[in-house]
C-alpha cells in the first residue's frame, strides 16, 4: 500500500484522492479506507529514516534480541 501511495504521490496526486482508493486488507476495519494521518504518517516514515539512520539500527537491533529471547513487542 505505500508503494502505491509513493508512486502516486510522486505522480502529483493529493493524500486525498489517494485514500479513496486505498482498502485496508486486514483486521478490524477491513474494507474500509485508511484515515489522511495513518497515510500521512506512512509518508513520513521513510524521511525519518534518512534523517536518524542510527535510531532505525538500534530499533532493529533491539526487535531482534526481543525476537531472540521470545518476547514479541505489543
Amino acid at each position: 500500500m505505500l508503494h502505491t501511495v509513493l508512486r502516486r504521490r510522486a505522480n502529483g496526486e493529493t493524500v486525498e484522492d489517494i485514500q479513496t482508493d486505498l482498502l485496508i486488507p486486514t483486521g478490524r476495519r477491513k474494507g474500509q479506507s485508511p484515515s489522511l494521518s495513518s497515510i500521512y504518517r506512512a509518508l513520513a516514515e521513510p524521511e525519518k529514516a534518512r534523517a536518524y539512520p542510527e535510531a532505525v539500527e538500534t530499533a532493529h537491533a533491539d526487535f531482534a534480541a526481543l525476537q531472540q529471547c521470545g518476547h514479541s513487542p505489543k
